[in-house]
């Protein structure tokens, strides 16, 4: 089991943002020291009522500190994106570390960022797969000859191609039987957002691996998640006490994203928090969350999980006590 960090780059409205790039960059030292091989940070625009850092250029400031660890955005809104933009940058974020870069990709649930940008709502998934298509033309091809629906890329060659051949994984998010198919043929790995329960993950990792194989590709060589994260003080519900005001925000931040879509289910989060976040987080001492992501890999077949352990209105110290623990579950997990 490989444990990673999934960096939190949001704050409340009215929040100072004045430290929190240093904040960052001491978070990345704490996981490298803790023994985290991974670290991956969200996108998204017209955030509110969050501020957020955009990904690539937090990124590539970070990778000087990460050296090491596999690095890369989780994810990327392609439908909103152009992909000669993303193949490019990725590229160069493969350089940057060394070759231990990631790309994770998702189509995007909210409205008011597709208005905002001005792509259809509608077009998202045919955007999503011909983008796909362009970066890996861009990163193999010494020619690139592109014309489709919505992007034309005409006898051209990349400035840059990545370090890793063929280019690096491409992780696809979706918490849904079309997305998790779509991921199964076009991406190297499926990547679970921190909603989907214990349960659904095993069940969707299972249709992940035979959609591969009914299209005749190999096994994928790793399966991720994300997953919110807590050690505590104390153990079981005491240590979820500890984190339950900045995680409830949050959480409550999804619900009012998601309107009706059902993505957050409202009553799962106002009406029992303590079941919704039983069934999908991490939490508690070190000895009880290196258990539960012994059982993890056992019950869903999980080998890689990206922890968050930090969600707006949660401090600096509590965030680096966290991760000095996470030492200790890296011990028991990922000797």
């Amino acid at each position: 089991m490989q444990l990673g960090l999934y960096m939190a780059t949001q704050w409340r409205q009215g929040a100072d943002l004045g430290p929190e790039l240093a904040n960052l960059i001491a978070q990345t030292r704490a996981a490298k020291a803790a023994g985290l091989k991974s670290l991956m940070v969200g996108q998204h625009f017209v955030s509110s009522p969050l501020q957020m850092f955009q990904a690539m250029p937090l990124l590539a400031r970070l990778a000087a500190e990460a050296e090491g660890m596999r690095l890369g955005p989780g994810l990327l809104l392609l439908p909103l994106l152009n992909p000669v933009i993303v193949a490019e940058e990725t590229a160069t974020l493969d350089w940057l570390t060394g070759g231990n870069a990631i790309v994770g990709l998702g189509l995007g649930y909210r409205a008011e960022e597709f208005a905002s940008i001005g792509v259809p709502f509608k077009e998202r998934v045919p955007r999503f797969v011909e983008g796909v298509e362009v970066i890996r033309k861009l990163w193999r091809d010494d020619t690139v000859n592109h014309r489709g629906r919505f992007h034309t890329v005409e006898n051209v060659q990349a400035s840059i191609r990545p370090k890793q051949k063929g280019g690096p994984p491409i992780w696809m998010a979706g918490d849904v039987e079309p997305a998790i198919r779509r991921a199964a043929k076009l991406g190297d790995a499926w990547m679970p957002s921190p909603m989907v329960s214990e349960t659904d993950m095993a069940r969707f990792n299972a249709l992940f691996r035979e959609t591969r194989a009914a299209a005749g590709l190999p096994p994928a060589v790793e399966y991720p998640v994300i997953r919110e994260a807590h050690v505590g003080q104390s153990s079981g519900k005491a240590a979820l006490d500890e984190v339950r005001e900045p995680l409830g925000f949050k959480y409550e931040a999804y619900a009012q994203w998601s309107g009706e879509s059902g993505f957050v289910p409202k009553d799962g989060i106002r009406g029992d928090f303590d079941r919704f976040a039983a069934e999908r987080f991490l939490i508690g001492s070190a000895n009880e969350v290196a258990d539960r992501i012994a059982r993890y890999g056992e019950r869903t077949g999980t080998d890689h999980i990206l922890l968050r352990v930090q969600w707006p209105g949660l401090g600096q110290d509590t965030v680096l006590r966290t991760l000095e623990r996470l030492g200790r579950v890296v011990e028991q997990v990922a000797p």
